[in-house]
């Protein structure tokens, strides 16, 4: 695997040939242990994501005495037929905010109290969003604020009829999963569809869930019968390619002279594939081959190409949170399309691990890119060329960041630097390894 220094010296690229597999997907790796945990049965995950934002799971899920065996670097067996139990130290969760939120739901009702922590960036961000609802079905949670860290005090909870004013898997996610536990049927509603890994894992997993009028139902007797055992039925399963990690690969190869390569494995979720509308709507070249099944997920190969002639959209409304990790690469992608490009209604933005309308506005400014700073998005004038001005790139501590400067870079006029870099193996410690293949 490639070192990632803190301060990477970019370099422009002749053209990326050749196949990839993309790695699994980090937000089904997560949820193939929390929501295989709750089986409370012994299961083997194939391709899981051993990112540090997976590793801070799978060591909270050690930490509640679940049991887990490495077979090889893509592989574990999961075993949680002990159940959980109270942990003896906090509970970690690093970076990342998608364990800090689904554990919240889950651990709300448990018989025992547990405190979720993170590290700087992660005890930033928003985490009222998830308790209130959770104190809505019962839960007692005392955080810094709305932020972390969280004390949870588990005890039982009570189903709810919930409708968020944002459309987020996790917030979703938390609520399902604290419903599987409550008294009645949870009902849980957003604006628009957010991802939906959560539901058609636990569909797989032999949950019932019902959708009426845009509204998610989850009957806590669809998981375990009225003795109170679990039918949530433990299987095997095997985890999809990330689409957001092929995201970085699927805009350098648009934008990158003379590419053409294919991504093996790639997740193609309805709810995750806003990306690909948006290089279909900009003229990309690319083809999906082999779409096939995977464990309830779609999933597909992706032949890119690259695009010339790509021409500017507006980028808002329904399909933001379907590409909502993916817009600091698409604020790349559209630095080299032909007019204004406009993306709106992605506030939400400014909290992920940056404030990444501030910081994709400030950033790419510096290397000649003509984009302009909105409340809830940016306008970006193409076709620019990539014209460093000196100024050391900054990240913020944001992996996406990282790798979308380092898209920039491949077709950069002059190389210049990226300021914690490190940052990148966050999400995708296979990043470099995997360009450099293709170069």
């Amino acid at each position: 695997m490639a070192n990632f220094p803190e301060i990477l010296t970019t370099e422009s690229s002749g053209g990326l040939r050749g196949e990839i597999e993309i790695p699994s997907d980090k937000s089904i790796s997560h949820r193939s242990l929390i929501i295989g945990a709750l089986t409370h049965g012994r299961l083997k995950i194939n391709n899981f994501s051993f990112g540090a934002d997976c590793r801070s799971t799978l060591k909270i899920m050690e930490q509640l005495g679940v049991k887990v065996e490495f077979i090889d670097e893509k592989t574990l067996i999961l075993d949680a037929t002990g159940g959980f139990k109270a942990p003896a130290e906090p509970l970690d969760c690093g970076n990342s905010g998608t364990t800090m939120r689904l554990m919240a739901g889950v651990l709300a009702g448990q018989d025992f109290d547990s405190t979720l922590v993170g590290d700087e960036s992660l005890s930033k961000r928003p985490m009222k969003r998830v308790i209130e609802p959770l104190e809505l079905m019962g839960a007692r949670i005392e955080s810094n604020e709305g932020r972390a860290p969280l004390k949870i005090h588990g005890q039982s909870l009570k189903a709810i009829d919930y409708s968020s004013r944002i459309a987020s898997a996790q917030v979703k996610s938390c609520v399902l999963l604290a419903g599987l536990g409550a008294q009645g049927e949870t009902i849980f509603s957003e604006p628009v569809l957010s991802r939906d890994h959560t539901e058609r894992m636990l569909e797989y997993f032999g949950a019932e869930i019902e959708y009426v009028h845009g509204k998610i139902k989850i009957d806590p007797q669809s998981a375990s019968d009225t003795h109170g055992s679990n039918i949530l039925k433990a299987r095997d399963l095997t985890i999809a390619g990330d689409i957001s990690s092929a995201a970085f690969f699927l805009v350098a190869g648009a934008i990158v002279p003379n590419s053409d390569f294919v991504i093996r494995n790639v997740g193609l979720n309805p709810t995750r594939t806003g990306i690909l509308d948006v290089l279909h709507t900009m003229g990309a070249d690319f083809e999906i081959l082999s779409a096939r099944p995977v464990s309830n997920e779609p999933v597909g190969d992706i032949r890119i190409r690259y695009s010339p002639n790509l021409c500017a959209t507006e980028i808002l409304g329904d399909i933001i949170p379907r590409l909502i990790d993916e817009i600091p690469a698409i604020a790349v992608l559209a630095s080299q399309a032909q007019g204004k490009t406009i993306i709106k209604d992605a506030q939400d933005l400014r909290n992920k691990e940056s404030d990444r309308i501030n910081a994709v506005t400030k950033e790419l400014q510096k290397l000649g890119v003509k984009i302009t700073e909105m409340p809830d998005g940016f306008e970006i004038e193409g076709k620019a060329a990539i014209t460093p001005n000196g100024e050391l790139l900054e990240t913020y501590h944001d992996h996406r960041l990282a790798m979308s400067w380092f898209l920039a870079g491949l077709i950069s006029e002059k190389p210049f630097k990226i300021n914690g870099f490190q940052w990148a193996a966050t999400s995708f410690p296979e990043f470099l390894d995997l360009f450099y293949s293709l170069a």
